[in-house]
């Protein structure tokens, strides 16, 4: 062994070279004139992907003019942004002739000199241990060619490339399909969960209790002595509104306030969110405060979510909020709503993006138990859905397990700390 020189490598065996970037890759800049290809490509997770440009799924150009044509071997780097986002991957390799933005870096192996996948795989490292960070420059912190093209790399004699190529191919493939088990399990998990709540809050937690046919479709038979009301009936609805993002006084006070990027599928309580504005952007606009334990709905990108505010705060015009004004159990509510979203997703409208109604929300109707029974059901679905989510996130630790493995071994082998025994 030797010192590489290189401080995130340390030593390496002694036949393995230390060259530059440029040594190995050549930049390659193909550009898709008169659109000679429409194959489009996109990189994500560490993984380059086909991308249907027949759906609406996504954000598409008006034009695939100039952007760059790779062939499989090529490696693609997403080297903006650099100061943010610091777990996602940076590196794929195209496994096929595409399309891809010429935003992003592509090289190209020299013929002879290197294996693309082991490169691939180099990279892979180098990108994991946060080679890249602190690198970038300008305003977005970002890379060009010229920035990458001295980065010291580990050359390995080419017989060496194709032994650790072929045993981490097979590894990571092993432990790829670990993870991706533990992910089917997870949903399998997410579906039992949503499955569990909607038995409870349409069908009670009395299997013997007689039952009615409640009139809405999706909803079917519910118990006898349960009524379906609308939800104006239920919570004063208030909707949301935006101060004007120009006036500097409008913000950064003291008023927490949301939008529906500040909650997810997975969070029951939302606290804060990435802005707060002040006492005068609050009376320049038609926001309002919500008072706490009240139920905030996204009304649009996405359709459906629901959370409860654990402070008062208001909202932006994505979200619509229910105050609690005749003493129903929130946390009933709650969970009604969130296995809903088909529902209002078919109530939806808009060429941009759908949007639901006030209107259309606030006339939909919901299934209402007595409030004592409102009381046990949450209960009981608070148990039961801890129960699943603990199952879920052991599940998720151990992908995050198999996830550092995989780094792990790959680094291992790409830096010659450990060797293939033929």
């Amino acid at each position: 062994m030797k010192n590489s020189g290189i401080e995130w490598i340390g030593e390496i065996p002694d036949d393995w070279e230390v060259v530059y970037l440029s040594s190995i890759f050549n930049e390659h800049k193909r550009k898709n004139i008169g659109l000679i290809c429409k194959n489009l490509l996109s990189l994500s997770y560490g993984k380059i992907k086909r991308k249907d440009i027949n759906t609406t799924d996504g954000l598409l150009p008006e034009s695939f003019e100039g952007y760059n044509i790779i062939e499989k071997g090529d490696i693609v780097l997403r080297l903006t942004d650099l100061q943010n986002d610091q777990k996602s991957l940076r590196t794929g390799i195209a496994h096929e002739t595409g399309l891809i933005t010429s935003a992003y870096i592509t090289i190209r192996c020299l013929p002879k000199i290197a294996l693309p996948d082991y490169m691939h795989y180099y990279l892979h490292s180098f990108d994991t241990s946060k080679g890249f960070y602190g690198m970038g420059d300008g305003v977005r912190q970002g890379l060009n060619y010229d920035g990458i093209k001295k980065i010291l790399m580990l050359l390995p004699p080419i017989n060496e490339q194709q032994k650790i190529t072929d045993y981490l191919d097979k590894k990571c493939a092993a432990v790829d399909r670990l993870i991706e088990n533990q992910r089917a399990q997870i949903e399998k998990l997410k579906e039992y969960k949503q499955s569990v709540i909607t038995e409870a809050v349409t069908k009670g937690l009395d299997p013997s209790a007689p039952m009615k046919d409640s009139g809405i479709e999706w909803l079917g038979k519910i118990p006898m002595n349960w009524n379906v009301m609308a939800t104006k009936n239920l919570f004063r609805i208030i909707s949301g509104s935006t101060p004007k993002s120009d006036n500097i006084d409008f913000w950064d006070g003291d008023i927490i306030w949301i939008t529906p990027s500040d909650f997810s599928t997975e969070d029951v309580f939302v606290y804060h969110g990435k802005r707060n504005i002040s006492l005068q952007g609050l009376k320049s606009c038609s926001t309002a405060l919500v008072p706490k334990n009240s139920i905030i709905f996204s009304k649009r990108a996405p359709i459906g979510l629901v959370v409860i505010n654990g402070n008062e705060l208001c909202t932006n015009q994505g979200c619509l909020s229910c105050v609690n004004i005749t003493n129903q159990n929130i946390k009933f509510f709650y969970y009604t709503m969130s296995i809903c979203t088909e529902q209002y997703e078919i109530l939806g409208s808009g060429t941009t993006f759908k949007e639901i109604s006030a209107k259309d929300f606030a006339n939909f109707k919901l299934p209402c138990p007595t409030k004592d029974e409102q009381r046990q059901i949450a209960d009981y679905l608070d148990k039961k859905c801890a129960e699943i989510d603990k199952l879920i996130a052991i599940k998720q630790q151990k992908i995050e397990t198999l996830t550092e493995y995989k780094k792990s071994l790959i680094y291992e082998y790409v830096t010659g700390k450990k060797q293939v025994i033929s």
